[in-house]
C-alpha cells in the first residue's frame, strides 16, 4: 500500500555509545533496524521510516541532526536510546535540530526471557533507563517533542506514531505554504485580523495579497473549451439543477463558476499558493462571489478562509495535509445558529457558500440562489449535509502576544431536512455539552470561523501544537467550566513567562 507521504521520510535515530564493544553494538544495530522496520511496515504510519546507523558520539549526533534539518524530504526524526547514550552527547545535536522530534520509549523484546536473563542481556537492553537519561536532557533544554511508550509492534504505538507523522506533515505543509489573499478581510471584523509576520515566524506560512481584478482578468481569459470540459465534469459528478444545465435558463452562471475555478487554480499555481482567501466586500470585476470554485479547490487540498480570514485558511490546509489518505475530510466551517431544545442542544454550522464536499459521501446538488450581500450576481454552490460521525473544529485567534488554537471535539449528527437553506451544512453536538462548550469557547476568545475535520482527531492537533510551540486549548468530554477558565488564566501566565523579556 502506498503511503500518503511516500515522497517524504522520517529518520529513525538510535542512541548508544562505544563502551559496550563491537558485538553489543552489532546487536543494537540489528535490533534498532528491526524496530524501524516494524514502524515502516505499519499501515497506520503514513510516511517511510528510514533507519540510520547507530549514533555513538556527539559529533555524529550533531551531524545527523544537521543533515535531517537540511533535507527537505525529512518530516521529522524518531529517537530511541537502545542502550545508554549519555545525554550530554545529544546537546549539540538537539540544538541543531529544526525538524519535529518524537521520543520513542521502547525496547527490542516484548516479554522478558525470565529463564535466560543474564548481565549481557541487561547491558544490551537498557532503554528503560537510557531513555530516562535522554528524557532529562530534553526537559532540561525544553525541546518540543512527542513521547510514545510501548513496543513497536503494538497497534496503539503505531497509531500514535502515525498521528505524530501526520502532525509533522502538517507542520511541514505550513512551512511550505504560500497563501494568496484576494482583497482584505471583512471590514470592522476583529477576529479575522492577525499578524502575518508573526505567522511566518511561528508557522512558516507566507501571507500576501493580490488584487482581485487580477483574478477577474484571469477568469475572463479562460478558454471556452476548458469551460465546456469542466461543466461536463460538473454534470457527471453532481446533481446539477435543470436551470444550470446546458440549455437551462441560467447555464451561463454555471459556466462562469467553472471559469472561476479554472482561473483560480491557474492563478494559485502560478504564484505557488496552496491556500487563499476571498471576501464578498471586495469582488472588483468578478461577476459572482466564488462558491462552487472554492468548494472544489478545497476538495483538491487547498486551504481556504472566507472574508479574508487567512488564519483559518492555514488551518484548513494543515488539516487537509494531516488527513491525507484517511476517510473523511476538512473544510472551512462557521457556527451559525443553535437548536436549544432541552436535552438535544445542537449547533447548525454553515457558511454563505464555501463548505468542502469532502465532508460528505453523498452526491452534492449544484444550485444557484441569491446571496443577499456583495451586490453581485447570484452565485453557484454545492448543497449537501455533512456525514454523521466524530469531528473536531479548530479555530486560531491572534492574542497579540501569541496565537491561540482552540479545539472542540464534536459529534456530527443527523438532522431534519432544511429545504429552504440553500447551502452546505453540518449539525453537531459539541462535547461535553453545548452550554459548557460555548462558554469555554467564548472564554478563550476563539474565532467564529473554524476548520472542521472529520479525518484528523484531537490527538494529532495536540501534537501539531506541541511541534509549533503554540497554545492549544481543548474542549472535550472532560471539560468543565471552572477547569477551562483556570487553564486560560494559567496559560496566560505561562506563555507570557515563556516568551522571556
Amino acid at each position: 500500500m502506498t503511503k500518503p507521504y511516500a515522497d517524504k521520510q522520517i529518520w529513525f535515530l538510535t542512541g548508544s555509545q562505544d563502551l559496550y564493544g563491537e558485538e553489543t553494538l552489532r546487536q543494537v544495530a540489528e535490533q534498532s533496524s528491526e524496530v524501524a522496520r516494524l514502524l515502516d511496515e505499519a499501515g497506520a504510519v503514513p510516511a517511510p521510516i528510514v533507519w540510520k546507523p547507530v549514533l555513538k558520539d556527539s559529533a555524529s549526533i550533531r551531524r545527523a541532526m544537521i543533515d535531517a534539518s537540511a533535507d527537505d524530504s525529512v518530516l521529522g526524526v524518531i529517537t530511541w536510546m537502545h542502550t545508554f547514550s549519555p545525554a550530554k552527547m545529544w546537546i549539540a545535536g538537539l540544538e541543531a535540530l529544526t525538524k519535529p522530534l518524537l521520543h520513542l520509549h521502547t525496547q527490542a523484546n516484548v516479554e522478558l526471557p525470565w529463564d535466560t536473563i543474564d548481565f549481557d542481556f541487561m547491558n544490551l537492553n537498557q532503554a528503560a533507563h537510557g531513555d530516562r537519561e535522554y528524557g532529562y536532557i530534553l526537559a532540561r533544554m525544553a525541546v518540543a517533542r512527542t513521547t510514545v511508550v510501548g513496543h513497536a509492534s503494538s497497534p496503539a504505538v503505531q497509531q500514535r506514531v502515525g498521528q505524530w507523522v501526520r502532525a509533522a506533515a502538517g507542520w511541514n505543509a505550513t512551512h511550505e505554504l504560500r497563501l494568496a489573499r484576494f482583497g482584505d478581510n471583512m471590514r470592522n471584523v476583529a477576529v479575522t485580523e492577525g499578524d502575518k509576520t508573526e505567522a511566518e515566524i511561528r508557522f512558516g506560512v507566507s501571507v500576501n495579497t493580490w488584487g482581485v481584478n487580477e483574478l477577474a482578468e484571469a477568469v475572463d481569459a479562460v478558454a471556452d473549451a476548458d469551460v465546456d470540459a469542466l461543466v461536463a465534469t460538473y454534470e457527471d459528478l453532481y446533481d446539477v439543477v435543470p436551470e444550470l444545465r446546458a440549455g437551462g435558463a441560467r447555464h451561463d452562471s454555471l459556466r462562469y463558476a467553472a471559469a472561476q475555478e479554472i482561473a483560480l487554480e491557474q492563478f494559485l499555481t502560478s504564484v505557488g499558493a496552496k491556500a487563499f482567501t476571498t471576501t464578498f466586500e471586495d469582488l472588483g470585476a468578478l461577476r459572482q462571489l466564488p462558491g462552487l470554485a472554492v468548494q472544489r479547490l478545497m476538495a483538491k487540498g487547498y486551504g481556504f478562509g472566507a472574508e479574508g480570514d487567512w488564519k483559518t485558511a492555514v488551518l484548513v490546509r494543515a488539516a487537509k495535509v494531516m488527513g491525507a489518505g484517511l476517510p473523511g475530510g476538512a473544510s472551512l466551517m462557521e457556527d451559525y445558529t443553535y437548536d436549544l431544545a432541552a436535552g438535544n442542544e445542537r449547533i447548525l454550522g454553515a457558511h454563505m457558500l464555501e463548505i468542502c464536499p469532502s465532508l460528505t459521501t453523498a452526491k452534492p446538488r449544484v444550485e444557484i440562489h441569491a446571496l443577499g450581500i456583495g451586490g453581485k450576481e447570484d452565485p453557484v454552490r454545492m448543497v449537501f449535509n455533512t456525514d454523521p460521525g466524530p469531528a473536531v473544529v479548530v479555530a486560531m485567534s491572534d492574542l497579540r502576544d501569541r496565537f491561540r488554537l482552540v479545539a472542540n471535539v464534536v459529534d456530527v449528527v443527523e438532522h431534519p431536512d432544511l429545504p429552504h437553506l440553500p447551502v452546505a451544512r453540518a449539525v453537531w453536538k459539541p462535547r461535553p455539552d453545548l452550554a459548557t462548550s460555548a462558554e469555554s469557547w467564548l472564554t478563550a476568545g476563539a474565532a467564529h470561523h473554524t476548520v472542521m475535520t472529520t479525518a484528523v482527531g484531537i490527538e494529532t492537533w495536540e501534537m501539531f501544537a506541541q511541534i509549533a510551540r503554540t497554545e492549544l486549548l481543548v474542549i472535550d468530554e472532560t471539560t468543565t467550566r471552572r477547569g477551562f477558565a483556570e487553564a486560560v488564566r494559567w496559560n496566560a501566565v505561562y506563555y507570557r513567562i515563556a516568551q522571556g523579556l
